[in-house]
């Protein structure tokens, strides 16, 4: 309410709340006809041949529809007419913590997910044999197929792509897949 301090401000407000002429109120009769087409700034006229255009963001090449960057990550992987089920996974997010983490509190951890440092991600394959696998982790992206399933999912973060690892146990008939969490704060939110 700074703005509002001045005795003209509030002089100018009081004029426009009520009005004291009838001039003043002859002006007001147009804007009562605008419709939602007059908000933000007026069209270029038709007669001249507008090269810029009306935005700020310009695509590079007028025939494409979407950029790359648009476009989420593993789209291509969607199949709809592909009938395999997905199978039952479970997200978890890990942390390291040492006793002095656990008793002292002196690397400033908590339980948040900002403290967590990897997830494991643990996919149930019944029937399904270690052989059968095929896995691609992109960094936002996980593919999984078997001749029974197939799992595309989003991760919810990203992750260094290149580092994880996977572990098939026959006694679960389940998969763990390990991997590390790339955050770009990583220094300031594990130290």
């Amino acid at each position: 309410m700074e703005g509002l301090a001045s005795v003209h401000d509030l002089q100018a407000l009081s004029a426009l709340l009520s009005p004291n002429n009838e001039d003043e109120e002859e002006d007001l009769q147009p804007l009562a006809r605008m419709g939602p087409g007059h908000i933000g700034s007026p069209a270029a006229p038709s007669g001249k041949n507008n090269k810029e255009g009306s935005t700020a963001y310009v695509k590079k090449y007028s025939k494409n529809i979407w950029d790359e960057d648009e476009v989420t990550e593993g789209a291509h992987f969607d199949d709809l007419t592909d009938p395999r089920p997905q199978p039952e996974y479970e997200i978890v997010l890990k942390q390291s913590v040492g006793t002095e983490d656990l008793f002292l509190g002196l690397s400033r951890k908590d339980p948040s997910s900002m403290c967590c440092d990897s997830m494991l991600v643990r996919v149930k394959l019944p029937d399904t044999k270690a052989s059968d696998l095929v896995l691609d982790v992109r960094e936002t992206f996980l593919d999984l197929r078997t001749p029974k399933y197939k799992l595309g999912l989003h991760l919810p973060h990203p992750v260094h792509k290149q580092e994880g690892n996977a572990r098939f146990i026959v006694e679960r008939e389940e998969l763990e897949i390990t991997l590390p969490m790339n955050r770009p704060m990583d220094c300031i939110n594990l130290t």
